[in-house]
């Protein structure tokens, strides 16, 4: 918020401090509902949690490659979603997980799809009398796989761009039974490339078909160009990071 408003994106007649809401700042797991973050969590709580380490280790992966210490020690996962940038890391890893998020306002609350926030650059699915409230990730099926991977300048800087890839494998043949690819940086919003999930579903995944689903991922993407990376060298970098993401997500469903 602060960047935006230096840069007259944002001028707010009033700005509220609801850091010290700690009711909302927690992090809930249950066998049969999986996991509930609130929305005042920082980045190193979730970096560190013992049962997101268990249970959810992308979310953890995800943490210790967003910005510095510093910045993960005081920011938190539901500023970071509000924000809506389309760079940002943990909205694609959250859909890659299926997570839905609580939204409230007073005397009532409304649940949505992570993958319905984001609108547009900047821009969520958030009324001016909404806040949110709860992130919720269900526990993921057996034989499932998730991993993210961003190509980075240096280390915890923004994604020039990332790749969040979830698979489900089906009990004793291997197919694939389920997956999600989620990128940052590769449109106006976390993009979830549907053509390539379908091309894998149903499917024994073979290292052709991966190099196939790569190059559909990187046709179905709309990458911008700008002073990090133009969008020739952006679609080819999608290509290997959802290889990347793709092979060691695989590789956590077969032991999952």
């Amino acid at each position: 918020m602060l960047v935006l408003m230096r840069q007259e994106f944002l001028a707010p007649e009033y700005v509220i401090d609801i850091k010290g809401v700690s009711e909302m700042e927690y992090i809930d797991f249950d066998e049969k509902e999986g996991l509930r973050v609130g929305a005042l969590t920082t980045h190193r709580d979730i970096e560190k949690s013992p049962v997101i380490l268990r249970s959810f280790k992308v979310l953890s992966e995800m943490e210790k490659n967003l910005a510095t210490v510093q910045t993960r020690n005081w920011g938190t996962l539901g500023g970071n979603l509000c924000h809506g940038d389309p760079a940002g890391d943990p909205a694609p890893v959250l859909i890659a997980l299926n997570a839905k998020l609580k939204l409230m306002r007073k005397g009532q609350e409304r649940i949505i799809e992570m993958e319905d926030f984001s609108k547009g650059i900047l821009e969520v699915d958030l009324g001016s009398d909404e806040m949110l409230g709860e992130i919720q990730i269900p526990n993921p099926k057996p034989h499932t796989g998730t991993a993210h991977e961003k190509l980075m300048a240096i280390q915890g800087d923004a994604g020039i761009v990332g790749a969040a890839v979830s698979i489900t494998l089906r009990s004793g043949n291997g197919v694939c039974d389920d997956a999600r690819i989620v990128l940052s940086n590769a449109a106006p919003t976390p993009f979830r490339a549907k053509g390539a999930e379908r091309r894998l579903i149903g499917n024994t995944i073979s290292p052709a078909l991966i190099d196939e689903v790569c190059q559909i991922t990187s046709a179905e993407a709309d990458p911008p160009s700008d002073m990090h990376a133009s969008v020739e060298y952006r679609r080819e970098m999608i290509k290997v990071f959802v290889r990347r993401s793709l092979n060691k997500a695989l590789e956590r469903a077969k032991s999952a």
